[in-house]
């Protein structure tokens, strides 16, 4: 893990608490270095604050799954399958459908 990584991006997330960006770079640095919760806790977070961020929905999910909380991330697959339908984003919503497929449900 990066740690200094995070770091820079919570400094950002200071000076400006709306930056989804940040918010999704921090989620994805838990995620690499298998910090589960604190990755399902930041996209929550950003998904909280910006439901329209479509890939939040996939990689919190992924997230979720590689916790051992496969219902938690069909939910999240299915809410970010709605979100990405109704922003057009059908690239986005067929990686969703794959992966909750991938879960059986």
């Amino acid at each position: 893990m990066s740690q200094s990584r995070i770091e820079q991006y919570e400094a950002f997330l200071a000076k400006d608490p709306d930056n989804s960006f940040a918010r999704y770079v921090i989620a994805q640095e838990y995620l690499k270095a298998e910090r589960l919760d604190e990755a399902v806790a930041a996209f929550r977070e950003l998904l909280a604050r910006n439901p329209d961020y479509v890939a939040a929905y996939y990689h919190g999910g992924k997230a979720l799954e590689r916790a051992g909380d496969p219902e938690g991330a069909g939910a999240l697959y299915r809410d970010g399958i709605a979100v990405a339908a109704r922003v057009g984003d059908a690239h986005a919503r067929a990686e969703l459908e794959e992966a909750l497929a991938g879960l059986g449900a």
